[in-house]
């Protein structure tokens, strides 16, 4: 749907009846859950950045008011981006004009406007955005730098599918290693977890996708790719292209930014703890040492294309929050592994005995299931941006 887009309204646009019809003005909504899902995280920006762009030529082309309107969740697989106002200022000139409208989901409802004074400086920062947007001169990528994006793309595309697709370990890794079976039990959001009962990864919606990830502190889908498509190039005659890319062109580098957001927030160690206490196949462990060796090379090639010592670096309020926050959310993900594997050792046929819990007889099963819903909450947060 995404590829063929600008042809689908240059199309529509060509019909007088239609045009008539809309009175000059047209909404297109850009979905960014599925093609991250699809293609991983930086793929899926460039090719939602180029369709942008093409879609509003289309409109100009037939004088059309044009008005996007971003689907986007509040994890950053998600295409979220806590920074809204350099999130707005990053997408592609030309396509915003005065007019933004964006879904606000999940927790990002009560976090943005849950408060007066919060709903207040929300609408500020987007009123603010909106109209800085509309009256500062934008960078525009060089034909050398959408060369350099359609290679990242490429790469980064190419390494994302090969695990998420084309591993067959990767499906009962990722059902072994995280809450993702438990979370459609749960009745955790408006929609079933699942297009369809059965089937891999591409029949799970993208929130629980994120949210599973989220869980044990991987945050795979919004990394995964990133590491093989930067190192590939500043280990070439590129590098220093790539690092002019990065310094000049506030598109690319928000994007470079909110990766190394995701890896600061992310904790092997945890994600480690869950394979070592859930996952029994071989396989799916050789897996997991694979994965987190990747997620090793995402942080190096990151922290070396912005010239970081470290992560977030000059993020001094997140590397707070995370100092506060992290120990009660390691806590909560040690109880969660110990109750899930509690819970996935119970079967309907075991003979459990009721235990009381004030006054009300629940059994083992339903205690756990209880147990993991709060841990679950918990660990969502304290981690932000998860849905």
């Amino acid at each position: 749907d995404l590829e063929g887009a600008a042809d689908t309204m240059d199309t529509l646009f060509s019909l007088p009846v239609y045009r008539g019809s809309i009175e000059g003005k047209q909404e297109v909504m850009i979905g960014y859950s599925d093609s991250a899902k699809d293609a991983g995280r930086l793929a899926a920006c460039w090719s939602q950045y180029e369709k942008q762009e093409e879609l509003a030529i289309v409109a100009s082309k037939y004088s059309i008011e044009l008005t996007f309107f971003h689907g986007k969740g509040g994890s950053v697989g998600r295409g979220g981006n806590p920074a809204t106002f350099n999130a707005i200022l990053s997408h592609a000139p030309d396509t915003i004009n005065g007019r933004f409208r964006v879904t606000e989901q999940g927790e990002m409802i009560s976090q943005n406007f849950g408060h007066f004074d919060r709903c207040e400086r929300t609408l500020d920062i987007y009123t603010a955005a909106v109209c800085a947007e509309q009256h500062t001169v934008r960078t525009k990528p060089t034909e050398e730098w959408r060369e350099m994006m359609n290679r990242l793309s490429e790469t980064s595309c190419r390494a994302y599918r090969d695990i998420v697709r084309g591993d067959e370990r990767f499906v009962p890794y990722f059902r072994a290693a995280t809450p993702e079976m438990e979370l459609a039990d749960l009745n955790i959001g408006s929609r079933p977890a699942k297009r369809k009962a059965s089937g891999g990864v591409e029949s799970l919606r993208a929130i629980p996708w994120i949210f599973a990830w989220t869980q044990t502190r991987s945050m795979l889908p919004t990394w995964l790719g990133v590491g093989e498509a930067i190192s590939e190039v500043l280990q070439s005659d590129d590098a220093d292209k790539l690092r002019i890319m990065y310094r000049d062109w506030d598109s690319f580098r928000t994007t470079i930014d909110l990766v190394e957001m995701v890896l600061s927030k992310s904790e092997p160690s945890i994600t480690e703890h869950y394979e070592n206490m859930l996952v029994s196949d071989s396989e799916s462990k050789a897996l997991g040492v694979e994965v987190r060796r990747k997620h090793e090379v995402t942080e190096q090639a990151v922290l070396e294309l912005t010239g970081h010592k470290e992560l977030s670096e000059s993020n001094e309020l997140l590397k707070r929050l995370l100092k506060v926050r992290n120990p009660y959310v390691d806590c909560l993900n040690m109880l969660q592994v110990e109750t899930l594997k509690r819970l996935r050792g119970v079967t309907g046929d075991d003979t459990i005995e009721p235990v009381t819990c004030d006054n009300n007889e629940k059994d083992e099963k339903e205690l756990l299931k209880d147990t993991l819903l709060i841990t679950i909450t918990g660990i969502a947060n304290g981690m932000g941006n998860t849905g």
